[in-house]
């Protein structure tokens, strides 16, 4: 994967390198903070309604203040714009991280949503399905929380990156994590969806997963096709006891797993899914 040149920062472009954060910095001390995962394709962003909507809900609810110009239409032009100087337009993994800036923990300097962009450039084999299934297990160490903000793309993200170490670490592609309640929240980079007696099930919100703009897409798809689908609490046994277990995001789109501890999986459904549902958006 090829490196960015360049990145965008609060409204100006410039080189990668350059040194942006302050050790006051209240995302540095605190993960004060959120971030979208977007990805481009031919000069368009994907599911991009779906990102905007989740970004402005994301600053109202942890009460940043942004000036009449952060608008939708500010942030894909400069998303567009940075990937295009970075010669990623094509195929590309943006980031856009939003921060508060400097202050203690009581004594907030201002609540501007700080901004930054990054792009980098996509493998081609993002865009289909993975011929070879995952291998997950689950990662018992830390518990995702269920809370008015769990549903976030937080900058305090040490949960999920203890559980990608620990899945590197045993050579698994992804780790699971669990709740307080040890029912399943969602993967280290992805939301979970089975398929168990013919039901597609995924985690409901209110089981602290993430909010996933691809499992948005996803579900709504589902419903128009009249596919039974539940959001609901799943419990590891009925993970262990699914025909078929996948992962989604908004990089990959969908990616089926074979395996999570004894149990085996098919791919029939997700790859039915991939063909009319991710395909198309490329």
């Amino acid at each position: 994967m090829a490196g960015a040149n360049f990145l965008f920062n609060n409204g100006t472009i410039s080189k990668a390198d350059k040194l942006l954060i302050s050790p006051d910095n209240r995302s540095f001390r605190y993960g004060d903070g959120f971030f979208e995962t977007i990805k481009v394709v031919s000069g368009k962003i994907i599911l991009a309604d779906y990102h905007m909507e989740r970004l402005f809900s994301s600053l109202n609810l942890l009460q940043f203040q942004h000036p009449n110009y952060f608008t939708p239409e500010y942030v894909k032009e400069n998303i567009l714009a940075l990937a295009k100087k970075n010669h990623h337009d094509k195929l590309a993994r943006v980031r856009l991280t939003v921060f508060r800036g400097e202050g203690g923990l009581y004594d907030v300097t201002n609540h501007f949503p700080n901004h930054l962009i990054q792009t980098w450039e996509l493998n081609p084999a993002n865009t289909i399905l993975n011929e070879n299934g995952l291998v997950l297990g689950i990662y018992k160490d830390a518990r995702k929380i269920c809370d008015h903000f769990s549903h976030l793309k937080s900058n305090n993200f040490l949960s999920y990156v203890m559980a990608a170490l620990w899945a590197k670490e045993n050579k698994l592609n992804d780790a699971i994590l669990l709740n307080p309640y040890d029912r399943v929240a969602d993967a280290s980079i992805a939301n979970v969806f089975i398929v168990k007696d013919g039901v597609i099930k995924t985690p409901a919100l209110t089981e602290g997963a993430v909010n996933g703009v691809m499992r948005k897409h996803l579900l709504k798809f589902l419903r128009e096709e009249n596919m039974p689908v539940e959001e609901t609490q799943l419990q590891v046994e009925d993970i262990l006891q699914a025909s078929e277990l996948f992962l989604t995001n908004a990089i990959y789109g969908i990616r089926w797993a074979k395996q999570l501890g004894e149990s085996g999986y098919t791919n029939q459904i997700s790859s039915l899914l991939h063909k009319k549902m991710i395909r198309p958006l490329l």
